[in-house]
C-alpha cells in the first residue's frame, strides 16, 4: 500500500504536489469511491481513476515538447470549461500525457508532456535548480539598477527569489533564466521593480529549446533528449 498521490505521481498523470490538489477536488476514486483526504492509501490492483479514467501502472514512456500558444492552460483538466494545453495534440493521439509544471493562461512557449511520473517530479524538485529561461517583453522605466535586484534576488510575498540571470537585449525585451518554479514568477518579479510583463515567452527549459517547433505544434523527444533529462534523477 502506498499514499495515493505517490501512485498518481508514478502513473505519470503529474507531480505529487498536484495530485495533492487533484485528490483535494474530489477528482480521485478508488474502487468506485471518491477519495478526498491526502492520507490515504491503495496499491496498484485497485481501480484507480483520475476525473473517470483508470491509472496504468506500465504504459510505454511518451515524451513530447510542446510551444504553447497564449489562451491555453496548462493542465489537463479545468474546472472553467478553458481550452487546455491538451486540446493542442493530433486528435489521433490517445496517450495519456500531462504537463510538467505549468505556464499561466497567458505565456507562451517551452513546455515538456509526459506520462513519467519520476521524471516530472525530478524536475520540478527544487534541490534540481533545473534551468528556465524566459524572453520577456516588459513596460515601464528599466534601468540596470532594477536589474540587479532580481539578479542579485528580491524579496516577493512567499519569501527571497534566488538570484536571477538578466539580460536586456533590447528596449523592454529581457531575457531571464531562474532556477525555481514559483507561480508567476517572472511576472511577479518585474511586478516588485515596477514593471509589467506584456508578454512572456519559454524559451528553454532543462536545456531543450524551442528550434523546429512552431507556436501550437509539439514533437516527440529524441532518445538523447530523453536521456540527458533522465541524467536528473
Amino acid at each position: 500500500m502506498e499514499r495515493l498521490q505517490k501512485l498518481i505521481a508514478r502513473a505519470g498523470i503529474c507531480s505529487r504536489r498536484e495530485a495533492e490538489k487533484i485528490i483535494l477536488s474530489g477528482r480521485v476514486t478508488v474502487d468506485g469511491k471518491i477519495i478526498t483526504e491526502l492520507g490515504a492509501k491503495a496499491d496498484i490492483n485497485q481501480k484507480i481513476c483520475v476525473d473517470g479514467k483508470p491509472l496504468t501502472f506500465n504504459a510505454e514512456k511518451i515524451y513530447l515538447l510542446l510551444n504553447k500558444p497564449r489562451g491555453y492552460v496548462s493542465t489537463a483538466h479545468d474546472d472553467r470549461g478553458r481550452k487546455t494545453v491538451l486540446d493542442l495534440l493530433d486528435e489521433n493521439f490517445s496517450e495519456r500525457v500531462y504537463p510538467v509544471g505549468r505556464l499561466d493562461l497567458n505565456s507562451e512557449g517551452l513546455l515538456i508532456l509526459t506520462n513519467d511520473g519520476d521524471l516530472t517530479n525530478a524536475l520540478l524538485h527544487p534541490r534540481n535548480e533545473i534551468a528556465k529561461t524566459y524572453r520577456a517583453k516588459i513596460s515601464g522605466t528599466v534601468t540596470e539598477e532594477k536589474l540587479d535586484r532580481l539578479r542579485a534576488g528580491i524579496e516577493l510575498d512567499d519569501g527571497l527569489t534566488a538570484p536571477a540571470e538578466i539580460y536586456l537585449l533590447a528596449e523592454n525585451l529581457i531575457e531571464v533564466t531562474i532556477h525555481e518554479g514559483r507561480n508567476r514568477q517572472v511576472r511577479r518579479m518585474f511586478a516588485a521593480i515596477g514593471c509589467d510583463v506584456k508578454r512572456l515567452r519559454r524559451i528553454k527549459f532543462a536545456g531543450l529549446t524551442l528550434d523546429g517547433v512552431k507556436v501550437g505544434r509539439f514533437r516527440a523527444l529524441t532518445a538523447t533528449e530523453v536521456s540527458a533529462l533522465k541524467k536528473i534523477l
